[in-house]
This record gives C-alpha cells, sequence and structure tokens, in this order.
C-alpha cells in the first residue's frame, strides 16, 4: 500500500509553497503524496545516525542534513516553481555548497538514507528509489530498523546497481563519503525486537 496522495492533480513547486505546514507533502512527478508522522523507533535511529555523520564531518565541506528538508530536484534547468520532485529525505549529505539555498537543496545529495517503516517501505523502495536513480543520487540507502538490515544502492553509469544488502552489524563505511563509517552498534536498543 502506497502513501495517500493529496488528490489527482499534477502540482508544482509553486503549489507546494502555498500549501499548509501543518501537513508535509513530497511532490514525485507531480504527484503530492502525505508523509506519514514517524514513530519514535525511527526517530532514535535517524538521531543517532545524523549524530554520528555530523560528527564525522565536522570541519568538511559535505553537510548533512535531516528532514524536513527541502530536497528539489528538477528534469532540466526548469525554474524551482516549475519543479515537480520534491522530496524529503530523512537523511542527506550534499558536498556542492552551490546546490544550497535558503529553501533547501536544488539538485542531487551525494547520499541519502530513508529509515523504512510498514508505512513508508514501498514508497522508499519503488517511487523514491527510481526518482534518486533518475535525479544522480550517488549512494542510497535503506535502514530497515525491524529486519536489522540496511540495503545499498551505488550509482554506476546513471543507474543504480545491484543493492548490496547487510546486517546492522559493526561498522560500515559510506562509499561516497569516505570520512564516514556508521557504528551499528551505537543503535543498540533503538532497533526492532
Amino acid at each position: 500500500m502506497g502513501l495517500p496522495k493529496r488528490d489527482d492533480q499534477y502540482h508544482t513547486y509553486r503549489d507546494y509553497l502555498n500549501w499548509p505546514e501543518d501537513t508535509r507533502y513530497e511532490l514525485i512527478d507531480g504527484i503530492a503524496y502525505a508523509m506519514t508522522a514517524p514513530n519514535r523507533r525511527h526517530q532514535e535511529v535517524l538521531l543517532e545516525l545524523a549524530r554520528q555523520v555530523a560528527n564525522a564531518l565536522q570541519g568538511h565541506p559535505c553537510r548533512p542534513f535531516i528532514a524536513p528538508f527541502d530536497v528539489r530536484l528538477p528534469k532540466g534547468e526548469e525554474a524551482d516553481e516549475d519543479i515537480d520532485t520534491v522530496v524529503q529525505p530523512d537523511l542527506c549529505v550534499v558536498c556542492d555548497e552551490r546546490k544550497l539555498d535558503e529553501r533547501g537543496c536544488r539538485g542531487a545529495p551525494d547520499w541519502v538514507v530513508e529509515v523504512l517503516s510498514p508505512a513508508t517501505a514501498g514508497h522508499d523502495h519503488i517511487l523514491k528509489r527510481t526518482v534518486y536513480e533518475r535525479a544522480g543520487v550517488k549512494e542510497y540507502w535503506l535502514v530497515h530498523p525491524v529486519d536489522r538490515i540496511v540495503t545499498v544502492y551505488r550509482l554506476e553509469d546513471g543507474r543504480f546497481g545491484v543493492p548490496e544488502v547487510r546486517e546492522l552489524k559493526g561498522k560500515q563505511g559510506v562509499g561516497v563519503l569516505p570520512k564516514v563509517e556508521v557504528d551499528w552498534e551505537a543503535f543498540a536498543g533503538r532497533l526492532g525486537p
């Protein structure tokens, strides 16, 4: 089951900017999907991951961001207001500061992480994976807290290759960020049963 749609109309960032802030949406190819509120476990996993990444990138030009943070993914040179894909990854790292502005990021982050929940798993695995691949995200991680695995996609020749799937054990480096290593042992008690 996918995330609920706002409606069946085609929307752009212009519309998105005018919606009330009490409900968050992501736009994918003009379709607005309502985002679900994350549960406590999701937030604990995201916070620990963000803490480790921020610490590892201290003094480095690459910058981490957590949701809510608008990532606008143009398909060409269209004006911001005409962009029809705006996502809010749980965690992303942007190394090209020219992509950053007051609204968030315009263009593909270098690394994106989504922490999965039953409500978002299909959306993140299918729709967002396709969007991130098309946009040129170099590395995309899907963290499965309940299953205690991480699925890693890396961009190769413009396409995500066969994913690497591994247990949340030991330490794991981020391919596109050699200074970053995630210590999964620090997540004890925050993962699923």
